[in-house]
């Protein structure tokens, strides 16, 4: 696939919107794997990035990757109507409260941030017809990059690579691992999130699923672990 060009200032907010630094609270969710790391699933670097696979190929990631798609599309064609019928499904397509928890707030943070620090008419649009309700992270992440025209797939691939570097983060502080280890994790999911990503843009919304039953498992045994470090 080839990669479109992405005009300077493009890729400027796009490092930015997807930079760990970015206040959406990215940094407080590990998606399920605190309870994988402390029954004893992950415990080493090639656990880590195996877990983190899961959640891109088939589990959460997965089914962001391809409302991510559609929701530029709509956006970028100025179709309101679609645009919000695929935000009311991304903020239900969640298998746990705290998954859920973990889009919403992330979206609602990164709307907030965004229309203030990169305001845009499309974003208060948006804002207004949600009601300042809490709303998918994914949709507003890719309404924001259709706005300010940022190509679609550069703008998923870095989405991808956020949400996996963010659980690398969350792996290295829960195992623990170290430094090198962290980005030997994201080296091997280079190829990953690629492939996610090529996949996703030819996805139908009525083919959209996932199985990934062991990892909703460590997100609803996480809602009741005694001591925790993330909200997810």
């Amino acid at each position: 696939m080839l990669t479109p060009r992405v005009p300077p200032e493009a890729m400027y907010r796009l490092l930015a919107w997807c930079s760990p630094s970015y206040p959406t609270g990215a940094f407080s969710y590990s998606h399920g794997l605190e309870w994988a790391v402390e029954e004893g699933g992950v415990r080493r670097v090639a656990d880590v990035v195996d877990y983190i696979s899961a959640v891109l190929e088939r589990g959460g990631a997965w089914i962001d990757a391809v409302l991510f798609a559609h929701a530029y599309r709509a956006a970028a064609a100025g179709d309101d109507d679609t645009l919000d019928e695929i935000s009311e499904l991304a903020a239900v397509f969640r298998a746990s409260s705290e998954t859920a928890l973990e889009s919403r707030q992330q979206g609602s943070a990164f709307l907030s941030v965004t229309r203030r620090a990169w305001p845009h008419a499309r974003l208060d649009d948006y804002a207004k017809r949600q009601h300042d309700q809490a709303t998918s992270h994914t949709v507003v992440v890719a309404l924001s990059c259709a706005a300010y025209e940022v190509p679609l797939q550069p703008a998923l691939h870095a989405y991808l690579h956020s949400v996996a570097a963010n659980l690398v983060s969350a792996g290295l502080r829960l195992v623990p691992l170290g430094q090198t280890d962290g980005q030997i994790a994201i080296a091997r999911l280079g190829p990953v999130v690629e492939a996610v990503t090529a996949r996703a843009l030819l996805t139908n919304l009525d083919d959209l699923g996932s199985a990934a039953p062991a990892l909703e498992f460590c997100s609803l045994r996480h809602e009741t672990q005694y001591t925790r470090l993330f909200r997810s």
